[in-house]
């Protein structure tokens, strides 16, 4: 099967992507990498009128190296987050958590934006930003207006962004220096959406001690206080936490994010420095 036939746009600036998004009244779709909309489409789960083409964009192509944080333009692959052309906040986690990311075909056409507009469960990037406490920064008619990424979706495939709105940049903090952290991702083999995330980010010099469980069904639930969690493991103490994000107890569901978030614990606990 094949999409139905749509136009396409290559508009010169982002605030012409965002007139063609308000004049398209909801039957718009913004198109980067294309890895999720392009078989989607293909499947007909989405029947867009008009792509509006953003790759290309030099405001979605930015990137600024601030004293504090690294903002990265929402068109940034994930081949150059793996590669390390862009500037890293994190100490490494998202070069680690970028060479997961399905396959290296995918990765170099797969955008930040993108994944986090999306908006799968499963996917790494709507969790690695709650864990970063990231900005998403969008841009629509009346402006630019910035969301959490602690509350950017607001359930599976579901989001703040607007019709007439789009990504336009992701501001993330910058770690310290003595930062720690594990990312742990439990798939059948590689390349796959995950079923369970979890992820840890041990920051002092910050006041950070959080953690994330991911790979549920909807946003990922955060852990703004896991001290207890990063301190002395015990499978009682994420109880609590695991029914919180949903998970039924008891259920394959809750033993595959508790079997995750007990071995992002250990790869915490082992490491001096950034999860190998």
């Amino acid at each position: 099967m094949k999409s139905i036939a749509f136009d396409y746009q290559l508009p010169p600036t982002a605030a012409d992507a965002v007139r063609l998004l308000k004049a398209g009244d909801g039957m718009g779709k913004v198109v980067a990498g294309s890895q999720s909309l392009g078989p989607m489409m293909n499947l007909r789960l989405v029947q867009p009128e008009q792509l509006v083409d953003v790759r290309r964009l030099p405001e979605l192509n930015q990137v600024q190296d601030l004293a504090d944080s690294v903002v990265l333009g929402a068109a940034t692959t994930h081949a150059a987050i793996e590669d390390g052309r862009v500037p890293d906040a994190s100490a490494g986690l998202m070069p680690f958590v970028a060479r997961g990311i399905a396959y290296r075909a995918v990765r170099n056409r797969g955008t930040l934006g993108g994944s986090l507009a999306h908006a799968d469960p499963a996917a790494d990037w709507v969790n690695v930003m709650a864990l970063l406490d990231a900005d998403i920064m969008l841009l629509g008619p009346e402006g630019e207006r910035t969301v959490k990424a602690d509350g950017f979706m607001l359930g599976a495939f579901t989001t703040h962004l607007a019709e007439d709105e789009l990504i336009r940049a992701v501001r993330i903090p910058k770690v310290s220096s003595a930062a720690r952290w594990s990312y742990y991702k439990f798939n059948r083999k590689t390349g796959e959406f995950a079923e369970a995330i979890a992820a840890f980010m041990d920051d002092p010099a910050r006041g950070v001690r959080r953690a994330i469980i991911g790979a549920v069904d909807g946003p990922p639930l955060v852990i703004e206080q896991a001290g207890a969690l990063i301190d002395g493991w015990d499978d009682e103490l994420a109880k609590p936490w695991l029914l919180a994000a949903g998970i039924e107890a008891d259920s394959y569901d809750y033993h595959t994010h508790l079997v995750a978030l007990r071995r992002a614990a250990q790869q915490l606990s082992r490491l001096p420095g950034a999860s190998l």
